[in-house]
């Protein structure tokens, strides 16, 4: 058999890791070992030089093959059957892992932070913080801390700079000395290092050997004769006289089989179909629009004032481009009246001075109530039920329970006549369709609903809060011409869905564990 030479079925398996029992090379002859063509090749070049140790590059070099899983799958086979003996050498290595090798070229962060130290005129915290990038001077601060580095009246000092200096150069060093082997590593570095995320990585080498037993060497060469087997009977074997002489491969049909994994809509997908599907039931419309809004629809059209703490960095991304987008001068001064004095609603509104270039600011869209209100707003005297199931985005610290990206499920019902008990039956009757028959509702505060509720689920026992509703404000409404009331609610999908699943990190969600996520209901 050639290099270039295809695997055969029985290459295939082995390489696959299948422990399928092979077929003996006689038919009748039960002393026979049962061997796949593989391990009759290995052990026939094994008896060439008897009580020869054998390793990797030997075997691939003498059998004429290239892929090694043939050569670890025929020597566990042989194993198997006592013809062979198999002996492994588990070595492990420590290497650099990407911020690793990173390291290694600009230098540790605490190298980098402690040059600073020691050579900036103003070694302070405040400076420090210009100097480097906020992901750096965080943590970095925190390993000089344990090297022995204080903050003393906003400034960095050591009661002992040579003991810093030299625990750094030992990392350093470590550092440089990789990649090199577990045992000859530094024990104490290679723990420290193992605790710190993307510096190192501990690599697992496993060589194996293999010696010929007696009773490998006693296996007559008759029976190490490679054959083609017959995998499968087709037509065309019957109908021909061949199988009649053919060697037929045995299956061992009491092993496991695997179970083969299909196709399936991730968990939130389905979640978001289901949930589409209640409303699509219910007599609603889907609405769909865009990420990119403008201030004044995201915040002014619902009555949230310029100075708010949402308006701040910290809660919206603000966008570089479009960092404008232009509005028709009615609508702002429409909203600004009401912002500022209230009107012809009757509210005193806000007060203080409504900014045109606040409104227009770019963002991208912080709930999706920012499109169902552009909606209203372009059909202000057609009754309407519509909801939306779309992505928001919040400048959120990632966490167990918060994503600065996710989803938000959004209803309005806008008719004569519309008012609180027709909402509260509205959200009741989709959750009991998601599976959830005991809710209840709870005043709230929102500055774009009044009256405005909080809806809770009962779940294991305990009432969870899972979002809020409301009829729309005169201030929301009438700048726009809206005339009849409009029930309005939002909730997050992410919050539905741990509940759904049972989860109690919201991150789990979207970690591509393909064992966690093939175990999870069909929903």
């Amino acid at each position: 058999m050639s290099d270039a030479a295809p695997l055969t079925n029985d290459e295939i398996c082995l390489s696959r890791g299948t422990d399928l029992k092979g077929v003996g090379c006689t038919r009748g002859d039960m002393e026979a070992p049962v061997l796949l063509n593989p391990e009759r090749r290995m052990l026939k070049v094994m008896q060439a030089k008897g009580n020869h140790t054998w390793d990797l590059d030997g075997i691939l070099s003498a059998c004429e093959w290239k892929d090694q899983a043939v050569a670890v799958g025929a020597g566990h086979g042989l194993t198997n059957h006592g013809l062979v003996t198999t002996t492994e050498h588990v070595r492990q290595t420590v290497k650099l892992a990407p911020e690793g090798v990173k390291a290694a070229a600009e230098g540790l962060l605490e190298h980098r932070l402690w040059a600073w130290i020691e050579s900036a005129d103003d070694a302070s915290m405040a400076v420090l913080q210009t100097s480097f990038e906020r992901h750096e001077a965080g943590p970095g601060v925190g390993l000089l801390k344990r090297l022995g580095v204080q903050l003393n009246q906003g400034k960095f000092e050591a009661e002992h700079p040579d003991q810093v200096t030299a625990a750094i150069a030992q990392r350093t060093a470590f550092i440089a000395s990789l990649p090199c082997s577990v045992e000859e590593s530094d024990s104490d570095m290679l723990e420290l290092f193992k605790s710190r995320r993307g510096l190192i990585e501990v690599i697992e080498h496993t060589t194996r050997t293999w010696t010929m037993t007696e009773q490998g060497q006693s296996v007559e060469g008759k029976h190490l004769e490679e054959k083609v087997a017959v995998a499968e009977i087709t037509a065309e074997l019957l109908q021909s006289e061949d199988w009649k002489n053919a060697e037929y491969r045995a299956f061992d049909v009491t092993l496991e089989s695997s179970t083969p994994h299909t196709g399936r809509s991730h968990p939130m997908q389905a979640l978001i179909e289901r949930v589409r599907a209640i409303f699509l039931e219910m007599g609603f419309s889907e609405l769909v629009d865009d990420y990119v809004q403008t201030a004044g629809w995201n915040m002014d059209a619902l009555f949230i004032p310029q100075d708010h703490p949402a308006r701040e960095m910290q809660d919206t991304f603000y966008l570089e481009n479009p960092a404008a987008i232009s509005l028709p001068d009615d609508l702002v001064k429409a909203w600004g009246d009401i912002h500022e004095h209230g009107g012809q609603t009757g509210s005193v509104g806000w007060g203080g001075a409504f900014s045109k270039a606040t409104s227009e600011k770019g963002l991208l869209r912080t709930h999706t109530t920012v499109n169902t209100i552009q909606y209203l707003a372009k059909h202000p005297n057609e009754a309407c039920r519509v909801f939306s199931v779309d992505r928001v985005f919040r400048k959120e610290a990632i966490d167990r329970t918060h994503l600065p990206e996710f989803h938000q499920i959004e209803g309005i019902i806008m008719e004569e006549g519309a008012n609180l008990q027709m909402l509260v039956t509205t959200l009741k009757t989709f959750y009991a369709k998601m599976g959830y028959p005991e809710v209840r509702v709870r005043p709230a505060y929102f500055p774009y609903t009044e009256p405005s509720l909080e809806i809770e689920v009962k779940w294991r026992g305990k009432w969870l809060e899972l979002g809020g509703a409301g009829i729309f404000r005169p201030e929301v409404t009438e700048p726009l011409g809206i005339a009849t009331p409009v029930l309005a609610w939002g909730m997050g999908l992410e919050r539905l869905a741990m509940l759904v699943l049972g989860l109690d990190d919201i991150r789990q969600l979207y970690i591509s564990d393909l064992e966690w996520l093939r175990n999870q209901p069909i929903l």
